[in-house]
């Protein structure tokens, strides 16, 4: 088993143990994801908790500021605390 994270939770980064190719506290998760294969480790703990692997790739979020849309990573530090701060604001779908 080739892993990214070797022997630890992808989640908590606890140790997983490994006896004779048989985990004792952890379970083995692999996802694909377009051509490449993704191997990782949970804890048991984490596993109950969540059995999805989040977190796995980055993501880029792109939002409108001053007319143009770009991505957030790419603002300064003060429209990144904008954004932060922006409350969404649902229309009720009777006024549509």
């Amino acid at each position: 088993m080739e892993t990214e994270n070797k022997n630890v939770c992808h989640d908590c980064k606890k140790e997983i143990l490994i006896e004779n190719e048989e985990i004792k506290n952890g379970v083995y998760l692999e996802y694909e994801r377009e051509d490449k294969k993704i191997n990782v480790f949970k804890c048991n703990d984490c596993f109950e908790k969540n059995k999805v692997l989040a977190n796995f790739q980055p993501c880029e979020v792109y939002s409108r500021v001053v007319g143009y849309i770009r991505p957030v990573q790419q603002w300064h530090k003060g429209k990144k605390q904008e954004y932060e701060e922006r409350q969404e604001f649902n229309l009720p779908l009777e006024n549509i």
